[in-house]
């Protein structure tokens, strides 16, 4: 009898998730799509690529051909240049404005785009921004329909969303899913991450790219731009960028021709739970400063290397991707206020923003004694006398690492180290007896963080003492 009430009861709860689960699903959808479906559009590209094609010589390996004296201008034919289309999706924002992502008009010779009711036009490439992955296009059409857009800074983890695009060039297509995550970091260009990507599980396919992602109220909220897959296909990680940074940056475009962005001038990372321990902090948070540029807007604000950045322009910097988020959507030469904690202590820094670089090359950073301790490496003296090491700020040279020592991993042979930072109070290196010296102010079991100098640029690492 009790287990007949247990399994009742099993039933019942099962049921009743049930139709929690199916009353939580929208109702809504086909009139959603209904109304928004004539603004999404499919955008058919098309470039030149150049071919080189060979003379045919059955697979013979270059270095038996070159054996037999056979030039590389003869092995190959000159090369030839053929038509590729591609195919991707958009939407008309405003004034026959239609917005798409950057790749899929990227080279683009001709771009066409059709509407729903099979009306086609030849769009012109209005600008481009590489570094959000979008592109803003234009046509000579009357009576075009537009979307709506909304607030993408509203949305929430568990939103439903729904997507239109062209998967695998099928028409219009349309899927659902929720708001898997927002804020999500993808590195770009080596240069850092400038969109606070949304990530969702809507199912997203090639084709998809540049098409809107809409919330329940038939508002733009996003435009779909990438997928995670092992396979080339939908897995469940999709991403979106946000439509308050779209339209921003489309705005910049219809102004002024380009989007320029603010720029700090810093190199960062993340603070672990370790480097939050040596330098001071109640808990892991923050974007760690690990080198300052010399002449930008950091540097002119007084940051410094060792110092964590956890609120920027009023808003939170949980992580250090949070940072170029905040700083790429404000405008050069505006002022900001920073809150930052240093030596233990939070303190406020004003900034005027420079601005981002369009192609950044660089980052210019503001005797044979040795060593061993308990980090697990030994250290020398920089000597002067060698051109490579003439310029090189003050502090010691790494020389060794002890494998399985604490510094394995995270100290390298030729690392320059600086400074040490422990509990708020910073150790300054300027040759090998500073450094023993600093060693001696610290306990086995102590997390120090080490400043070092590797290959030009500042990075920050935590050790624990042996």
């Amino acid at each position: 009898m009790i287990n007949k009430i247990k399994n009742l009861t099993l039933i019942f709860i099962c049921n009743l998730f049930v139709t929690n689960l199916y009353s939580a699903l929208p109702e809504n959808i086909s009139e959603l799509v209904e109304d928004a479906a004539p603004a999404v559009v499919n955008i058919t590209s098309k470039k030149e690529i150049s071919q080189r094609q060979s003379y045919g010589y059955g697979g013979i390996p270059d270095e038996m051909l070159e054996r037999f004296g056979i030039p590389r201008q003869f092995r190959e034919m000159p090369q030839e240049k053929r038509e590729a289309v591609s195919y991707g999706s958009g939407f008309i924002l405003k004034d026959n404005y239609i917005m798409t992502n950057y790749h899929v008009v990227e080279d683009a010779t001709e771009v066409i785009v059709s509407l729903s009711d099979r009306r086609e036009f030849i769009a012109e490439i209005v600008g481009v921004d590489p570094l959000s992955d979008l592109a803003l296009l234009v046509v000579e059409g009357k009576d075009l329909p537009k979307v709506e857009t909304g607030n993408s800074d509203s949305l929430k983890v568990g939103d439903w969303v729904v997507a239109i695009g062209s998967p695998f060039s099928f028409d219009f297509s349309v899927t659902a899913g929720i708001v898997s995550a927002k804020g999500r970091s993808i590195q770009n260009n080596n240069i850092g991450n400038y969109v606070p990507f949304l990530q969702t599980d809507v199912a997203i396919n090639p084709g998809n790219s540049g098409g809107p992602l809409f919330d329940l109220d038939g508002k733009v909220v996003g435009i779909n731009s990438q997928i995670y897959s092992r396979s080339g296909g939908y897995q469940g990680l999709a991403f979106a960028i946000p439509i308050n940074v779209a339209i921003d940056v489309a705005n910049q475009i219809i102004e002024k021709g380009e989007v320029s962005r603010g720029y700090l001038g810093v190199r960062m990372s993340e603070v672990d739970s370790d480097l939050a321990d040596a330098l001071g902090m109640k808990k892991p948070y923050g974007a760690l400063i690990n080198d300052v540029e010399e002449g930008e807007s950091a540097d002119n604000a007084g940051l410094l290397p060792g110092d964590v950045i956890i609120e920027f322009d009023n808003k939170e910097i949980k992580f250090s991707s949070d940072l170029p988020h905040v700083v790429g959507q404000i405008q050069p030469d505006t002022n900001a206020t920073a809150k930052i904690i240093r030596d233990g202590d939070e303190i406020e820094l004003d900034f005027v923003l420079g601005e981002l670089p369009v192609n950044k090359e660089s980052f210019v950073p503001a005797k044979s004694q040795t060593s061993s301790d308990p980090i697990g490496i030994k250290v020398a003296e920089i000597d002067r006398e060698n051109p490579s090491m003439a310029n090189l700020p003050d502090g010691v040279i790494v020389s060794r690492v002890n494998p399985g020592s604490p510094a394995s991993g995270r100290v390298t042979r030729g690392d320059l180290i600086t400074m040490i930072q422990y509990k708020g109070k910073k150790y300054v290196i300027y040759d090998v007896e500073s450094y023993e010296e600093a060693l001696e102010s610290f306990s086995s079991g102590n997390k120090i963080a080490l400043h070092l100098n590797r290959n030009g640029s500042r990075i920050i690492r935590s050790i624990t003492l042996n």
